[in-house]
């Protein structure tokens, strides 16, 4: 098992600061891999620098592929270009796991080593709908199951998927399920909060479109 103190011995102060420069000097000395993206890199990647804490450090190529780390889409540490459909598969898994946390488009693109106009296009061509409507579909299905597993209140849930905004949740619920949260608890047998019935009389706002709530 991987100990945090393995891990700080191999990233040196030399390495850490050649991967925050971006220095091309050390491209093939050494590649560095990001835990909470699966993603590796060469030294000299543009990316933005990952958390200290989050960082692998190899030898080579083979052994981050070993690891099952996935090479970089901008700086290709294998030297080949990463197939699409492996980059859109990073992309999912990211916000899979990080769907409570808040997302935009500029943030998902650099997370995963690429631009928000071509994440925006590879997402759709093979997902066959947008990030942003991915990001929406998974945060409601989190949201049903919460409603039917536990008691907490709507503005409660809202917050837990990501979403601060409860009147602008109780929107995209609507919009995705054709029922509020409250009607949905309801008719799944289970007894809606007070805080939840006090919530769902506010006032609704914000954009359907919008990852993160305004």
């Amino acid at each position: 098992m991987e100990t945090a103190g393995t891990n700080l011995e191999q990233l040196t102060d030399e390495k850490w600061q050649a991967i925050v420069g971006n220095d091309a000097t050390f491209d093939g000395s050494f590649f560095y891999a990001v835990k909470t993206t699966r993603i590796f890199c060469r030294p000299s990647c543009k990316s933005k620098p990952p958390n200290k804490e989050n960082v692998r450090i190899f030898e080579n190529a083979q052994q981050a592929l070993s690891a099952k780390f996935r090479p970089c889409k901008r700086c290709k540490p294998t030297g080949q270009r990463l197939p699409d459909r492996e980059w859109v598969e990073q992309i999912t898994q990211y916000i899979d796991e990080h769907f409570q946390e808040k997302l935009t488009l500029e943030s998902l693109a650099e997370e995963c080593h690429g631009s928000p106009y071509h994440l925006h296009r590879t997402f759709k061509r093979i997902q066959g709908i947008t990030v942003v409507e991915y990001v929406q579909q998974t945060r409601i299905q989190a949201a049903k199951e919460m409603l039917l597993d536990t008691d907490r209140s709507i503005a409660k849930i809202a917050s837990a998927v990501g979403m601060q905004n409860t009147p602008y949740f109780m929107t995209l619920f609507k919009k995705l399920t054709g029922r509020t949260p409250t009607e949905y608890r309801q008719i799944h047998h289970k007894q809606p909060s007070l805080e939840g019935f006090i919530h769902e009389n506010g006032k609704e706002t914000g954009s359907v479109l919008d990852i993160a709530e305004p």
